[in-house]
């Protein structure tokens, strides 16, 4: 039997051979959550023009005053004329320097008495207080690189450089199968021989953030055709995630039900821990991921497989999740020959690992909010020490 793939070598291999779904032009209001397929330029400078950044009066640069106020520039509507010597513009934040003027002062440091302007005693005019024009960007500009996922600002900084669409990949479609004679689909009503079907909930709820739809099939019963029929009905979805029947056991009829579908096995089983029997496959332009039923080593392989596969698909220029480093708040015991993933809960600026690690204990997943992150044959660690985590919030990617 082939050995187990190291879990970077199993995600290299799986997102080297993922391309990117076409791109499609949008509207930028639609555009939130998806990536951009090119980098995006600026059509425009901003600020177009000098403006001031505070409320006050603008006047010539190097003019002592006292002044004669002319006129107003607001916001939207600005000064139609030429600053003179001794002249002064009531002026607004944001609003259009007038030709002639080089300096502003503030409201606060102003006394004014009728058209007349002068000096209060608490500060003088300056060029300060100008947003020069193309401060922010200049027309040409990259204001977000390709690959970039869209946030509320990314929008805002778009539409500012002019953008009225973007060019943007397209959100995957995933199809979710819970497979196992175990599995019961009423939570309330459950057998002592059965479990709750909960990780087609679990996946489909792990996957919509980065999918444009999620559908889920299942419970289905570990019989070779009701599987075929599943994957069948998945035939229009670009990712199909299984979860049970992914191993060796009589009943695990997903690698074979997958073969017998046309689908060809990419890779199976990757030396980490929880999670080691996932399955990789294609059909075509499809990909089929084939999770453990455990449900932490099924939420643990949907974190470092699907969760970037999708994200890959959609365009991310940085799929895979991202470990940062956190001090420990626990000893922890060396590993073994398989990488471990400790599910683990932040605590006062550190990363505790929860009491239970089994793989299908779910009240401890709950707990959790990080995964630490432990190398092959690495000795014990120590309280106190610099370990690498990854944040289960966003997917890992905030």
């Amino acid at each position: 039997m082939t050995p187990p793939l190291p879990l970077e070598e199993a995600q290299r291999r799986l997102l080297e051979a993922v391309e990117p779904l076409p791109l499609e032009r949008i509207a930028i209001e639609r555009s939130l959550d998806r990536y951009t397929a090119e980098a995006v330029t600026a059509a425009r400078t901003q600020p177009a023009a000098d403006l001031s950044a505070m409320d006050g009066y603008a006047m010539s640069d190097g003019d002592p005053g006292p002044w004669r106020v002319i006129g107003e520039s607001a916001a939207g509507r600005p000064f139609g004329g030429t600053l003179g010597p001794g002249e002064a513009v009531r002026i607004s934040t944001g609003a259009l320097m007038p030709a002639g003027a080089g300096a502003v002062l503030l409201q606060e440091n102003a006394s004014r008495d009728g058209d007349r302007l002068t000096l209060n005693g608490e500060g003088e005019p300056s060029p300060r207080h100008i947003r020069r024009a193309g401060f922010d960007f200049r027309a040409g500009d990259v204001l977000l690189e390709a690959g970039t996922r869209l946030s509320p600002a990314h929008l805002a900084a778009a539409i500012s450089g002019g953008r009225r669409e973007l060019a943007v990949r397209p959100l995957p479609w995933v199809v979710v199968i819970d497979s196992g004679d175990e599995l019961a689909a009423d939570p309330a009503s459950c057998a002592p021989h059965q479990i709750p079907a909960s990780n087609g909930a679990m996946l489909a709820a792990m996957a919509t953030p980065h999918a444009d739809h999620v559908r889920r099939i299942g419970p289905v019963p570990d019989k070779l055709d009701a599987l075929l029929a599943a994957f069948e009905d998945a035939a229009d979805a670009d990712v199909i995630v299984t979860s049970g029947g992914a191993s060796v056991g009589d009943h695990d009829l997903v690698r074979p039900a997958l073969e017998s579908w046309g689908a060809e096995i990419d890779f199976w089983r990757v030396a980490m821990k929880p999670g080691k029997p996932i399955l990789v496959a294609r059909r075509g332009a499809q990909w089929i991921i084939g999770l453990p039923g455990n449900p932490v080593s099924s939420y643990v392989t949907a974190f470092v497989f699907l969760l970037p596969l999708l994200r890959k698909l959609a365009g991310a220029a940085q799929p895979l999740p991202r470990p940062l480093p956190l001090q420990l708040g626990e000893d922890l015991p060396a590993t073994g020959d398989r990488l471990e993933l400790v599910r683990a809960r932040l605590s006062g600026g550190t990363v505790v690992p929860v009491s239970e690690q089994d793989s299908s204990a779910l009240r401890a997943l709950a707990a959790s909010d990080a995964l630490i992150r432990r190398e092959i044959g690495s000795p014990g660690a120590r309280k106190g020490e610099s370990v690498h985590a990854y944040l289960l919030e966003n997917g890992g990617i905030a």
